[in-house]
């Protein structure tokens, strides 16, 4: 029995995965049941046995995006121990995220995600929140260190790094690829530094 559960869910892991890939390469507009049992070599009855419909395979993906955000927060804190070290690693692996996975600006800004699904535009603002507050605990340390001004805003802070991120991949999405994330991520980064930290100078 425990084994059977296994499959199933490694089974929802796979199907989640080839839908992002299809949202990827096609656009969630045409995403379809059919086209993901295609993906993952399944007949298109056979995607019933794990997701009743669209809405329910849409929400296995929105898990499967914060999943992945949240692993980012979690491999940039192991990385380092200094907390302006593992901000940038959240950014620089944020603008990785986009690069390698289209799927995600389609996902999380496509009005046909939120419209007429109020579960799913509910799932996508926990999504933001829970990212949030994670990115938030690593600016609360850094201001606890003496790294970061304690007279800026821990929210507004926040808010300044997803800047950084979300307009650069919407244009790198519009340019199929033809905005450089990274560069501009780079460069935006020194000046979220010479706005926010103590000490500039002593951090790159």
């Amino acid at each position: 029995m425990a084994d059977e559960k296994l499959d199933t869910q490694i089974r929802r892991e796979q199907i989640a995965e080839a839908a992002m890939s299809l949202v990827a390469s096609q656009g969630l507009r045409r995403l379809s049941l059919a086209a993901v049992a295609r993906r993952v070599g399944l007949v298109p009855s056979g995607i019933y046995r794990h997701f009743k419909n669209k809405d329910e395979l849409l929400l296995a993906v929105l898990d499967r995006v914060e999943e992945r955000l949240m692993a980012n927060v979690e491999a940039a804190r192991d990385e380092a121990d200094d907390p302006i070290e593992q901000l940038r690693g959240v950014l620089m692996r944020h603008i990785r995220f986009i690069r390698e996975g289209r799927a995600v600006p389609r996902i999380i800004f496509a009005d046909d995600v939120h419209a007429g699904s109020p579960e799913r535009r509910r799932r996508v603002a926990q999504i933001f929140n829970r990212y949030a507050a994670a990115v938030g605990k690593i600016i609360a340390a850094a201001q606890s260190q003496g790294q970061i001004r304690p007279d800026c805003n821990r929210q507004t802070l926040v808010m300044m790094l997803f800047g950084i991120v979300v307009p650069a991949g919407i244009l790198w999405h519009l340019t199929n690829g033809g905005f450089d994330v990274t560069r501009h991520a780079q460069r935006a980064w020194q000046l979220f530094l010479a706005a926010a930290a103590t000490k500039p100078e002593d951090v790159v």
